[in-house]
């Protein structure tokens, strides 16, 4: 008996790919279970055209357990596209990041998973996140080596209300085709960040040359109860990149009208040096809340950090991070 779709989502959340795992290896593909939580699944090299390579896609969800939006989302997708599997059109991969904090409802068994894809973690080397990371940093770097074409969207949802419910974190060089995908998929505002950080895309971006982004998709919220009408533009773009890869999306970017989508870039990191940290606002604070020139943010001890000659927007502030963690970012409008 076929599952039904509520079924389908709730295994998918526990990395279970059995269902998908035989619908794409009857329709004649390779794939593969290379960790727990993560499907693989390739055109066999003898099926691609010769001189095309087919885009690598990366898509992470589950990195931080109580945020289930996207989990729903890419349930639904593949719920779909397992129905015809033969239309997908890029290698993939899909992970499930923390399994063990979705099963508990919970953000983190010990400590935020999307500080640690890093080899130097320090006190946070013996955690359960740690372990978890070095497995996705692994498989990230199989799937993406001695490949030209290759993405990663790390899916994502916001603790805390944003002025702009949808926005991503984009690491690396500016890329304007990026960039015209994520106003194409309804992101409302896309954050430009040179800067190394711990996270996920920019370790898939700064080490391994991947285009990526981390995607913030609404807020919190209970497995099974999401309202992903919110995001139907942005489960359309991902349907269209699974189902016609580069080939449409970059259609669609040239005829495309005047962007929406607003751009910033970071200009400072706060780091939580030490427990004196303190932030100067409450923890009602929207994401993309502005700031004037000189405005204190917050104080760490004898250091504090003050927003700069033109207004800065705050992103992700969090003063219960633990010391070292990042705990908080200003940026200003490109």
């Amino acid at each position: 008996m076929m599952q039904t779709q509520t079924e389908f989502c709730t295994d998918f959340a526990k990395g279970d790919f059995s269902s998908l795992v035989a619908s794409f290896e009857l329709a004649g593909f390779e794939v593969q279970q290379p960790i727990e939580g993560a499907l693989q699944v390739c055109a066999k090299r003898t099926d691609v055209i010769i001189g095309e390579e087919r885009l690598r896609l990366f898509i992470s969800v589950g990195v931080h357990g109580d945020e289930t939006a996207p989990i729903e989302m890419m349930a639904q997708l593949l719920y779909q596209l397992a129905q015809t599997p033969q239309a997908l059109a890029v290698d993939l991969l899909i992970t499930i990041g923390n399994i063990g904090a979705i099963a508990q409802a919970k953000r983190f068994i010990d400590v935020d998973l999307n500080r640690l894809f890093t080899p130097q973690r320090q006190q946070f080397n013996d955690t359960h996140e740690a372990a978890r990371a070095d497995q996705l940093m692994q498989v990230s770097q199989q799937f993406f080596a001695a490949h030209a074409h290759k993405w990663h969207l790390d899916l994502h949802t916001a603790i805390r209300a944003s002025f702009y419910p949808t926005f991503a974190i984009v690491p690396g060089a500016h890329n304007p085709d990026f960039i015209a995908w994520l106003d194409q998929a309804g992101i409302d505002a896309a954050v430009l960040n040179p800067q190394v950080s711990v996270t996920f895309s920019s370790y898939t971006c700064q080490h391994l040359g991947a285009v990526s982004c981390t995607a913030e998709l609404g807020r919190v919220g209970e497995l099974g109860k999401n309202d992903l009408t919110q995001f139907v533009r942005t489960q359309a773009a991902l349907d269209s990149l699974l189902r016609a890869g580069l080939v449409r999306t970059a259609a669609k970017a040239e005829t495309a009208t005047s962007p929406s989508i607003l751009v910033f870039r970071v200009a400072q990191e706060m780091i939580k040096r030490s427990e004196a940290f303190q932030l100067s606002f409450d923890g009602s604070t929207q994401n993309f809340t502005q700031f004037a020139p000189n405005t204190v943010i917050a104080t760490d001890g004898e250091h504090r950090y003050v927003v700069g000659p033109e207004p800065e927007y705050v992103l992700f502030p969090n003063q219960n991070v633990r010391v070292g963690l990042r705990a908080g970012l200003l940026v200003v409008r490109v």
